[in-house]
């Protein structure tokens, strides 16, 4: 067995306590003889909703010595507030405790950087792998079967029972709906998401009529107590009549057809996307990504797929998908499609003219659009840590985190800004953003009924009807930075060390040239004089400008920016009789702030997978 580095794991703090407990309250000598996962996530951020489902099979299979806790740490400030972490333990079935650290205190104790991170902590409590972003399940449960054979030998593993404890069901028609559908004959279908289903209700936006999908999750197609969804959210109707779904944790677009009640699968393998992946191709032969919401735009099926941070189509008479918009790269860039940077698109909307594609760009807190000729624009926000709640000029208007756009017939747009509880309203004529309510809890979307808008209220699992007001409601300004201590670097050149280490058994893949990848970029970009841009080393000397820009410099001549890293790996097994070997690919994205002064370290190490041996 490989040698491992031993490292004390710093006590778990949280001030808003354990979730998923009875109540009660855990510290790491409680959980002595199991081998602990901490997962470093915020409810916010996909890529860990995806390590969330990566999960579920490991700890299911080890669960009488493996026990994972979330360590939940806010990126917005609403996923600060309590009750939304306790909402979203239950939105992403989430079956394992999971402490509530609004304050980012075992985050800092750990050194994390980014979302999400997983550590490993042995049954003896010393830290001994740490991973970042995704595609890492596969070489922690390796870890795991080593420490269970280590420990069982040394006599310090203790099996049994763990200390998840489920919540109370809550009975409710809806359970934390996503997106709906006005009907033809004035009812709704709602994309019943936590329940993964789809549910028709009347005018009223009550009365259930019926349900599409058994209420469990998994990928199935057939009629309406046959087919089952994972967490479907976006709707759209299609040319032909039938509804396109998108079934956002299958990686797949479905289409209803309401007269027969029968669902089939239009796009995806139920596979997640990962770089190397096709990117066109036949639709059912393509992997997606965490499709969020599907919108009818220029004779296509436009696809907000947040997984990826890219916008995608699809073409019925093809049957075929392709990258329509967005490099992969999370952030705020427009310009031509091909070379926009998205950041979880989730939600679209066609204008009344059918000349813009609006688009909800979640992480930056944007209102974004694609104009006929495939040109992205932003209309509202200014990239991925600025947020709040300000209405004014479109420059300095800000929203939190919204996930729903609609197109309102005067040419204007309404935003579901779900983690501002609002709903707000963007005047491409004027320019100008208004509130048109608030009080609403995470809404999510809205659709257009009679010169109404019908919300969907998310976390009060309920559709909210509600008269557009003559005037805006008004709002005290709110404005915010996501609150991450910034990393002292030195001035000159700084030394990037992307930390990677295959799992146990494992190789880099070489067999076609280099298997890893990176990419640098910052804000603003004249932070950087030279090392900005992609290349295959997982290392890099970055030069940082002499004489910084004038907004940079503080008065105490210290200068302020981010640093953009996006690393991939893939490894495969480390065996030459193994003509076919399975191969894992290990990316992730950080936004690192940085501060540089004289006193600040030469090196900036952020960890893909192992352990930081010069740390």
């Amino acid at each position: 067995m490989a040698t491992r580095a031993r490292v004390r794991a710093p006590e778990l703090v949280g001030k808003g306590g354990w979730l998923n407990t009875g109540d009660q309250q855990y510290t790491l000598a409680d959980l002595r003889g199991r081998i602990v996962i901490l997962d470093f996530w915020t409810f916010c951020c996909v890529n860990c909703l995806h390590v969330l489902d990566e999960l579920r099979e490991l700890e299911e299979k080890h669960r009488d010595t493996v026990v994972i806790i979330g360590v939940h740490s806010p990126k917005f400030v609403h996923e600060a507030e309590h009750q939304a972490v306790v909402d979203a333990v239950e939105r992403y079935e989430v079956h394992h405790p999971v402490l509530d650290d609004p304050e980012l205190a075992t985050w800092k104790q750990y050194a994390v950087r980014a979302w999400p991170t997983l550590v490993v902590i042995d049954p003896e409590g010393y830290v001994v792998a740490q991973h970042a972003g995704e595609g890492h399940a596969h070489a922690i449960e390796k870890l795991v079967e080593e420490l269970e054979a280590e420990h069982a030998a040394k006599g310090t593993l203790r099996r049994g029972d763990g200390p998840y404890v489920a919540p109370e069901p809550v009975a409710t028609h809806l359970r934390f709906p996503g997106k709906a559908l006005l009907l033809p004959d004035g009812g709704f279908l709602v994309s019943d998401t936590t329940r993964h289903r789809l549910v028709e209700i009347e005018r009223d936006g009550e009365t259930v009529r019926r349900h599409f999908g058994t209420g469990d999750r998994g990928l199935a197609d057939g009629a309406a107590d046959e087919v089952r969804f994972s967490e479907p959210q976006g709707l759209a109707v299609l040319p032909d009549g039938r509804i396109a779904v998108a079934d956002t944790v299958n990686h797949a677009i479905r289409a209803l057809d309401l007269t027969t009640g029968v669902t089939t699968t239009l796009a995806g393998t139920g596979h997640q996307w990962w770089q190397g992946s096709s990117t066109s191709g036949p639709a059912r032969e393509v992997d997606l990504s965490s499709p969020w919401d599907v919108a009818w735009f220029a004779d296509r099926l436009w696809i907000a797929m947040a997984g990826v941070h890219q916008l995608w189509s699809y073409d019925p008479e093809s049957g075929t998908v392709q990258v329509a918009a967005g490099t992969t790269n999370e952030g705020l860039v427009d310009g031509p499609a091909n070379e926009a940077w998205f950041a979880q698109p989730s939600g679209l909307a066609a204008s009344a003219d059918g000349e813009r594609l609006w688009v909800a760009d979640s992480e930056t807190s944007a209102l974004r659009y694609v104009d006929r000729d495939g040109t992205v624009h932003t209309a509202v926000g200014t990239g991925l840590f600025d947020f709040g709640h300000r209405d004014g000029a479109a420059e300095q208007a800000l929203f939190q985190h919204p996930l729903g756009v609609t197109a309102l017939p005067d040419g204007s747009v309404a935003v579901s800004d779900t983690y501002n509880h609002a709903l707000r309203r963007y005047d491409p004529a004027t320019r100008e953003v208004t509130t048109l309510a608030t009080d609403l809890r995470e809404p999510s979307d809205a659709v257009v009924v009679d010169g109404d808008l019908v919300v969907v209220e998310s976390a009060r699992h309920r559709l909210t009807r509600l008269r557009l007001p003559e005037e805006a409601v008004r709002v005290a300004d709110q404005a915010h930075r996501t609150q991450r201590a910034a990393t002292e670097i030195a001035p000159g050149t700084l030394r990037l060390d992307v930390v990677f280490q295959a799992p146990a058994g494992q190789k880099l893949d070489t067999r076609y040239g280099p298997s890893t990848r990176l990419l640098v970029s910052s804000t603003p970009p004249e932070l950087l004089a030279e090392g900005a841009g992609p290349g295959t080393d997982l290392f890099r000397d970055l030069v940082l400008a002499d004489g910084v820009t004038e907004d940079l410099v503080l008065a105490d001549g210290v200068t302020e920016g981010v640093l953009h890293v996006s690393a991939m790996a893939a490894s495969c097994d480390d065996d030459p009789a193994n003509e076919y070997p399975a191969c894992h690919v290990h990316q992730q994205d950080w936004g690192v702030p940085v501060r540089v002064s004289a006193q600040g370290t030469p090196r900036l190490p952020l960890v893909l997978a192992g352990m930081d041996e010069q740390a």
